[in-house]
């Protein structure tokens, strides 16, 4: 069955959110970029959203943002990939438990556990449908996509899917001590709407996703070959090679253009969700012909593969 993005949004370190062509508009970021930020009262009830910490803001206003693209439906299922969860919660739960004596409040852990963000977002549609969170590292977001794709096959309903992961100062901490000097820590939130059914707004087409757990780097290329040939897919009809590294360009971009997404979005463990949003803003906005292939080595020991294919006229 065909799966078709019909909706696309993204609030991310660069003028992302509620701006389609953004691809085409995009540089490298330099680790002094901002986030993006909406207004949030525009998406969230005042009252809530004093409560919520930015991670809930974004994954909340994104998410009905992708739907109201859509034409305001409400989804069969909200299914989420995140690597780290809800870190700025977490934070806080740690500190009340180290520094308060007697019972601590609940309320900080309560919001730091992994699954918050796709139930704030459930609580907020008030969506009673399959709801489910995915946290595999840095494939979450791949994770939550082949869920996703089983579940429209499974009853032919639209899904609303996405990641989430957010960057707190302890992050460049731990990055110092471990001597990272690589693309800047970054937040990040993504979500689209996927259905079985194209539009005369759909953005592209999702034909396969893949994951390689525990890959070895020298393999890549052998699962990447692998992956093209059981989707009927050849290098001359790949306009666009999105990778997390640009070690994979060394085999790659001489055979497609590539694009080293990180330097975009910034370091999380979710950014693919950012590249699946940009593949799908390239291909609609240039009415490009070829398709986009999304290699996510961000963890060296797991590849995630998506392929994007331009709607067909």
């Amino acid at each position: 069955m065909p799966v078709y993005i019909n909706a696309a949004s993204t609030i991310s370190h660069q003028p992302t959110f509620g701006v389609p062509g953004f691809s085409s508009r995009l540089a490298a970021l330099t680790g002094e970029n901002e986030l993006v930020q909406p207004s949030y009262k525009a998406f969230i009830d005042p009252v809530l959203l004093r409560r919520m910490s930015a991670i809930l803001r974004m994954g909340v206003a994104c998410s009905k943002d992708a739907l109201t693209q859509a034409g305001g439906l409400e989804p069969g299922a909200i299914i989420v990939g995140t690597g780290l969860g809800c870190l700025q919660d977490t934070e806080k739960f740690l500190n009340n438990f180290l520094s308060l004596e007697g019972l601590i409040p609940p309320t900080a852990f309560i919001l730091s556990t992994h699954n918050t963000i796709a139930g704030q977002i459930s609580l907020s549609l008030g969506c009673h449908a399959y709801n489910i969170t995915h946290t595999q590292n840095s494939v979450s977001f791949e994770m939550a996509l082949i869920d996703a794709l089983m579940k429209i096959a499974e009853d032919g309903q639209e899904v609303l899917v996405g990641a989430a992961d957010e960057h707190i100062p302890f992050l460049d901490q731990v990055a110092s001590e471990w001597g990272y000097s690589g693309v800047p820590l970054a937040s990040g939130v993504s979500f689209c709407v996927l259905s079985p059914t194209a539009n005369a707004n759909s953005l592209a087409e999702v034909p396969a996703v893949s994951v390689e757990v525990g890959a070895k780097k020298d393999d890549y290329p052998k699962f990447l070959e692998q992956f093209l040939e059981r989707n009927q897919v050849q290098w001359k009809d790949i306009a666009l090679v999105l990778g997390s590294h640009d070690r994979i360009s060394e085999w790659a971009g001489e055979k497609a253009d590539f694009v080293n997404y990180l330097s975009l979005s910034g370091l999380y463990p979710t950014a693919s969700a950012f590249a699946f949003h940009y593949g799908a803003d390239f291909l609609h906005s240039a009415r490009e012909k070829g398709s986009v292939l999304i290699v996510n080595t961000v963890n060296p020991g797991n590849l995630g593969l998506v392929l994007l294919k331009p709607i067909e006229a």
